[in-house]
């Protein structure tokens, strides 16, 4: 009967510890997974943050600026423009 007993305290004492493992290693993958939601959370604020950036460089009066100051393009003057229409062959 003694034995019997020993026998099923140490049952007893490896199932605690292996509860008390899983435990943790549960505890560490959830902060592991909460840190990368987070992680994923910053990526699609930079993400938002990039396309307002883009949509911002690509205004037409930023590229007009940008032509007229570094290019130094102008518009061409209105009897230097010609106008072509579907279909019109000249």
């Amino acid at each position: 009967m003694a034995r019997l007993n020993v026998l099923l305290l140490l049952a007893i004492l490896i199932c605690a510890l292996s509860l008390v493992t899983s435990q943790h290693k549960a505890r560490k993958l959830f902060q592991a997974m909460d840190a990368e939601q987070e992680r994923a959370r910053q990526f699609d604020v930079e993400f938002g943050q990039l396309q307002l950036e883009l949509s911002t460089w690509a205004t037409s009066p930023r590229i007009e600026k940008i032509a007229r100051e570094r290019l130094k393009m102008r518009e061409p003057e209105a009897s230097r423009v010609i106008t072509v229409l579907p279909g019109d062959e000249r």
